[in-house]
């Protein structure tokens, strides 16, 4: 299920905005709160103590509070080129002339590194998962939107999909990546902080909360906390 739950999500993600043509943005910026809130408690609840409670790697309290922050700043750096297409916030400004590579790389990457805690982590699958679906029809819908052609939006997911499970498998697998997955996973947690908070602002209108709002990210903390 580690490896399916990331893959399977971007995969029906991509099926919803092909049958579906989703246009009511109302419903996809719940659906992000909902992800975003669900992806961050995770985070809270379990990554964080987690890493802070390890005694791998002889890292002190500040050792991984650095690490986080790298995080946070790497994925800034990422949303440089990616234009914060991890959290929905993509804009059609006529048809693309050219693939944009830049923003592709940039969401592999951090797809790849979403991965890493996930073999240690199970319940990580989850919150990837639930914070990919929407993702994955956002981008679907803008890719399409921007005429790209169908067989390379098709191509664009699947290796999407494909990056979360390839991190696991690394993680799980590859002798340097067990070493230092404490350092790895802190890193992770700085990623997942600042794209989840960044999904729950974003996902309201002039960064102003509703009932609905406040209903779908209770929802996400109270199911993160159950887990």
């Amino acid at each position: 299920m580690n490896y399916l739950l990331p893959l399977l999500s971007v995969l029906i993600g991509y099926a919803i905005a092909l049958l579906l043509k989703p246009s009511n943005k109302a419903n996809l910026k719940l659906l992000l709160a909902f992800s975003g809130s669900f992806l961050l408690s995770l985070t809270v609840l379990h990554l964080l103590p987690d890493v802070y409670e390890s005694t791998e790697n002889d890292m002190d309290g500040k050792q991984i509070g650095l690490c986080i922050m790298s995080g946070i700043l790497f994925q800034i750096l990422l949303e440089f080129f990616s234009k914060g297409a991890e959290h929905g916030h993509v804009h059609v400004h006529g048809p693309m002339v050219k693939i944009p590579w830049l923003l592709f790389i940039s969401l592999c990457i951090h797809a790849l590194f979403e991965g890493f805690p996930v073999s240690h982590h199970h319940d990580l699958a989850w919150g990837i998962a639930i914070h990919h679906l929407p993702i994955a029809i956002i981008l679907t819908v803008f890719f399409l939107n921007a005429q790209l052609k169908p067989l390379t939006v098709f191509g664009f997911m699947v290796a999407f999909a494909l990056m979360t499970p390839l991190g696991t498998l690394i993680a799980a697998t590859v002798p340097a990546a067990a070493v230092y997955s404490r350092p790895i996973t802190a890193i992770v947690i700085g990623i997942l902080i600042h794209i989840s908070s960044t999904i729950i602002f974003e996902s309201s209108e002039n960064h102003k909360f509703n009932i609905a709002k406040v209903s779908v990210i209770l929802v996400g903390i109270v199911i993160a906390g159950l887990l």
